[in-house]
């Protein structure tokens, strides 16, 4: 059996919106070699921080502000293509996993499955390899045999920022200043949105952003 491949000097990018988290995490990877160059607390931290120090591998959670994983991977894909992606996910059946492939996504690892999933994740992508923990193909499996189009066949990269900051209670008028907006745009998105996922009200967007991970309750 060939000898597995070394994580010593891989370098990461952490992203998580809890400093604890980011502290432990890097904690546990510098211990076995792994260089982490940078943390981001939010889904567009990340993408500036990919694109100024290019690290082999970004480490993203799925919930994260600004940007959730997936469109953060698909950012990073476009804007920093050495980098690799692996999604860090405690949220069981999500749809989004369906285009997180299609978004840079390399590896899936699932929060329950302790620090060696995560190397081992580390390790495989790093080398050019697709990791998939047991929970996250269990999460696949289901998500492709879910009916209905995913959200984000739905939304566009800017209405999926607007419908998450709507759906953490974010005014609109708020909404515009976080992502350089005018406030009459920020109106428009939210009315698409509504049109498009066919509910009447912020709180049917809630539900459905819950549903879909997009946030966690």
């Amino acid at each position: 059996m060939p000898e597995k491949a070394s994580v010593n000097g891989v370098r990461v990018l952490l992203a998580d919106d809890h400093r604890a988290v980011r502290e432990g995490l890097r904690a546990l990877l510098e211990r076995v070699g792994i260089n982490v160059v940078a943390e981001a607390a939010d889904g567009r931290a990340a993408v500036d921080a990919a694109v100024a120090v290019h690290p082999d591998v970004a480490v993203l959670d799925l919930v994260m502000p600004i940007l959730n994983g997936v469109d953060a991977a698909r950012e990073i894909s476009r804007n920093a293509p050495d980098t690799v992606c692996i999604l860090l996910t405690g949220l069981a059946g999500s749809r989004l996993a369906v285009d997180a492939l299609e978004s840079g996504v390399r590896g899936f690892v699932t929060k329950g499955q302790g620090s060696e999933g995560l190397i081992e994740a580390i390790r495989v992508v790093a080398t050019g390899g697709v990791y998939l923990s047991p929970d996250a193909s269990r999460t696949l499996v289901e998500a492709h045999r879910a009916r209905g189009a995913p959200l984000q066949a739905r939304l566009s990269p800017r209405e999926r920022e607007v419908a998450r900051l709507v759906a953490e209670g974010n005014s609109t008028k708020d909404i515009a200043s976080m992502l350089s907006i005018s406030v009459k745009t920020a109106e428009f998105h939210r009315g698409r949105i509504l049109e498009k996922l066919h509910v009447r009200n912020t709180a049917g967007l809630v539900r459905y952003a819950i549903r879909e991970g997009l946030i966690v309750p």
